[in-house]
């Protein structure tokens, strides 16, 4: 079996996030010259495509702590039914997952039961994994079974009765999973069917881009349509974001093209947007590692999806209207233009952005607020970081320019009032 070897440390910085989004393999390649992920996309060696199918899953963010171990865990995810620490998953036989077998690792991955048979927490997106493939599930077991040791213990979770309560998950798993694996399309092509699976299964972009139910519980019946988050904003300070529309509604992926999606996935940087918040770590850990073939499968899936509009068509007075396009004037102008199309050596288009017309404006108020930093180095053409304007403008400034960007230029959105502003302060 190869053994795997991790020759770098996580770190939240951009430069960091980067160097994490490569492995070092001991053998053939030496540590100093890491190679990218999508190379082992096709390999024989189980070990390299479980090393890939972890890079989709995006398995290291999600389960390595600032300045921890690799997969060692103790990322803690801000829900709101309490926080939820992400476990060890290292070979480690006390505190990871060396102890257990295939079988077990299965059943935590489709049915979201640990080894002793205790229910797992959503936060694991298990109703995501159930649908990844027999073969698939076996070679990422493999390879996490090659990752080293360490003996991290995580965080104990830190959540209220009666959420504290694991047997309470039954019920929770008998309203919202549905455990269905994942079935090709006979009437789509192969390279949207593998998008679908990616989308659906590993990628679980669902997890953060569905809206979700007073419960917990995704609505399905708007799946991929936008969802609101908690992560952070800077340093330690924690706030919504706004997991924007990845249908092909008007306040979604209309405006995209499959070569601004893959471009996007693939650099963090396209003609429509440019990467920046809790997207940062996604496409410098996760889809800018894997081959080109399966991020183009990947926008060919996100392109077809059928329109869910969520965000209603709001008009400004005429007086409201003339002030947010004055502070708008004044501040974004000159990068997004007036016509709102954004020049392409300085900023991205507003009009028709998802991240403006997204149902909740979490994520927009957040850019302005604390500004859009991009990873480094950034790829050519990529627009620079935005700089931050909360300590520019006052909360009542903020909410007219969110209005104004929400209703111009053919945008949906609804109002944005102080109230928002405040609680992304």
């Amino acid at each position: 079996m190869t053994r795997v070897k991790f020759s770098f440390s996580l770190s939240h910085s951009a430069v960091a996030l980067l160097a994490a989004s490569t492995l070092a393999l001991t053998t053939p390649a030496p540590a100093q010259e890491p190679v990218s992920t999508s190379a082992l996309a096709d390999s024989n060696d189980p070990v390299q495509r479980g090393l890939y199918l972890a890079t989709a899953g995006n398995c290291m963010a999600c389960h390595t702590r600032e300045g921890g171990d690799p997969f060692a865990g103790g990322v803690a995810f801000h829900t709101d039914f309490g926080v939820i620490y992400s476990t060890n998953i290292t070979s480690d036989e006390t505190t990871g997952i060396g102890a257990w077998t295939e079988e077990q690792f299965i059943r935590a991955m489709r049915e979201g039961k640990s080894a002793d048979g205790s229910n797992l927490y959503p936060a694991f997106p298990y109703p995501s994994f159930t649908k990844v493939s027999d073969q698939d599930l076996k070679d990422l077991f493999t390879f996490m079974k090659s990752v080293g040791t360490s003996s991290d213990t995580p965080p104990d979770n830190d959540m209220g009765f009666p959420f504290n309560q694991r047997s309470l998950m039954g019920v929770w798993n008998t309203l919202f999973f549905d455990g269905e694996r994942f079935e090709a399309d006979s009437t789509q092509s192969e390279d949207w069917n593998r998008g679908a699976y990616l989308v659906e299964g590993l990628g679980h972009c669902g997890t953060c881009h569905t809206p979700r139910n007073a419960l917990g519980g995704l609505q399905t019946d708007q799946a991929l349509s936008g969802g609101t988050y908690n992560d952070k904003v800077e340093d330690d300070k924690i706030r919504p974001w706004s997991a924007v529309n990845l249908t092909s509604a008007t306040d979604g992926l209309a405006a995209w093209s499959e070569d601004d999606i893959a471009s996007y996935l693939k650099t963090g940087h396209g003609g429509a947007a440019g990467t920046f918040g809790p997207m940062n770590e996604v496409i410098t850990m996760s889809t800018s590692q894997l081959s080109d073939s399966d991020v183009r499968a990947m926008a060919s899936y996100l392109k077809s999806l059928p329109p869910v509009e969520r965000s209603p068509q709001h008009k400004m007075s005429d007086q409201d209207f003339r002030a947010g396009e004055l502070v708008y004037t004044i501040h974004c102008g000159t990068c997004h233009l007036p016509t709102g199309l954004g020049d392409p050596s300085i900023g991205p288009r507003v009009a028709g952005s998802s991240v403006v017309q997204a149902e909740d404006p979490a994520s927009l108020i957040n850019v302005i607020i604390y500004g859009a930093e991009v990873p480094a180095p950034s790829p050519p053409g990529a627009w620079k970081s935005m700089e931050a304007f909360g300590d520019k403008l006052e909360d009542d400034e903020i909410a007219l320019l969110s209005t104004y960007l929400r209703s111009n230029w053919g945008n949906r959105g609804g109002p944005v009032t102080e109230a928002d502003v405040e609680k992304q302060r």
